[in-house]
């Protein structure tokens, strides 16, 4: 590993607890959270050359809090005229953080961190951004290329959902104890979409994108790590480890899509499966159950199987029944209709899809047409496998997935 990485590799990490540190000590979330972007761009630039420094958190939150000294002093004087002296008047010093802030774990920071990032003031596509932007550490220019939007329109929602956490007078404390499981859900449910957004991005030219998938993997490692006895922590990150191993075997050479029936095994990642079956193993053992503890289970499952042929889809259609119990929606509605194409055949799995084409919230989806074609296909209809499998490609913005769809269609001439 190079030394840029390396560096970059622990600013990534050291980020919300620096910015944690800071929104703790003086507040304003949006000021704190610029200065520290200025300290992790200043060390980017000094630490490969001279050499990390001994106390690198230390380091960063000094020089983040001086950048805060200096964004006050711009700002309007009698407004932040108090927090200025707050400031001015803090004991800094170049090596060692400062002895009131060690005094509080670092380790709940960031997720204090991020329950502050996921407050319901804020809208899902706020959580998001602000989430990676914050707590991932990731600029708002990779944020906007993982999006596909223009880096001033990021910036843009960025700094207004810091400027909504101003408006909610937000405290950096974690949630009352009362309000603080439903917290939880929409932080693991950003991490979720983060994830699913690296898998399989939304749109553009790549399959999908590593950066995203790791620092999902990694932010939940770290709440996993602060929460370990939540099951649907350790059922999210299961899920990301079992789906995630399956990364290398997804593409080829020229980044066109391998579905899973297709994808050598021998390629997938051995002790990411191994680590995830075994956290799913103990969840389900000792924990209350719920969906991604499910998902991790399904995933599991798919995993464990030597080859496509020996995958146990009576427990997979059985555990998707479970899913559609506890959490109901099309997509896994969708899902279990390939479960039911295997157990139960391709026609029983069209009834479902004809049931879910009611549902406008899936309707017009590229996947519900995309699996209206396999379970036509299976079934011998070869006509109207390839026109679901056309509609599919031009309702899909993913270009592998465009291409590989378009190859089904082709395949049936």
């Amino acid at each position: 590993m190079t030394s840029d990485r390396r560096v970059e590799d622990q600013l990534r990490e050291l980020a919300p607890q620096v910015l944690g540190a800071l929104v703790r000590r003086f507040g304003h979330f949006d000021a704190c959270e610029d200065a520290v972007q200025e300290a992790l761009l200043a060390a980017a630039t000094q630490w490969p050359a001279q050499g990390a420094p001994d106390n690198p958190r230390g380091w960063l939150i000094t020089v983040a809090s001086r950048r805060l000294a200096d964004q006050l002093r711009s700002d309007s004087a009698r407004r932040r005229r108090e927090d200025l002296d707050a400031v001015r008047d803090a004991p800094f010093t170049t090596t060692t953080s400062d002895p009131a802030d060690d005094a509080v774990p670092h380790t709940d920071d960031t997720l204090t961190l991020l329950f502050l990032c996921c407050h319901p003031a804020l809208s899902a596509a706020s959580q998001l951004a602000l989430t990676l932007r914050a707590v991932g550490g990731l600029t708002t220019a990779e944020i906007a290329t993982a999006f596909l939007v223009p880096e001033t329109t990021m910036g843009q929602r960025i700094s207004r959902a810091k400027q909504s956490i101003k408006t909610a007078a937000a405290p950096f404390t974690l949630p009352p104890q009362d309000e603080r499981e439903a917290r939880l859900r929409v932080v693991l449910h950003v991490l979720y979409l983060m994830f699913n957004e690296g898998y399989s991005t939304s749109s553009g030219p790549d399959l999908q994108r590593a950066d995203l998938t790791t620092e999902a993997i990694r932010l939940t490692r770290e709440v996993h790590r602060l929460l370990p006895d939540n099951g649907e922590v350790a059922g999210l990150l299961a899920l990301m480890l079992l789906t995630d191993s399956h990364r290398i075997a997804r593409t080829r050479a020229d980044g066109s899509l391998v579905p899973l029936a297709e994808q050598d095994r021998t390629l997938w990642d051995a002790g990411l499966t191994a680590e995830g079956v075994a956290l799913i193993t103990a969840s389900l053992a000792s924990a209350a159950l719920g969906p991604y503890q499910v998902q991790a289970a399904i995933a599991a499952v798919h995993n464990e199987a030597a080859s496509a042929a020996d995958t146990d889809w009576k427990q997979i259609l059985a555990l998707y029944e479970l899913l559609e119990r506890i959490a109901p929606n099309p997509m896994v509605a969708l899902s279990r209709a390939v479960a039911v194409a295997e157990v139960h055949g391709p026609l029983a799995a069209l009834d479902v899809v004809a049931q879910l084409e009611e549902d406008e919230r899936i309707k017009n989806h590229h996947r519900l047409d995309a699996a209206r074609g396999h379970f036509l296909e299976m079934a011998g209809d070869l006509d109207g496998a390839r026109e679901a499998f056309r509609r599919a490609a031009r309702r899909t913005t993913n270009i592998p997935e465009q291409r590989y769809l378009e190859g089904r269609a082709a395949r049936l001439v």
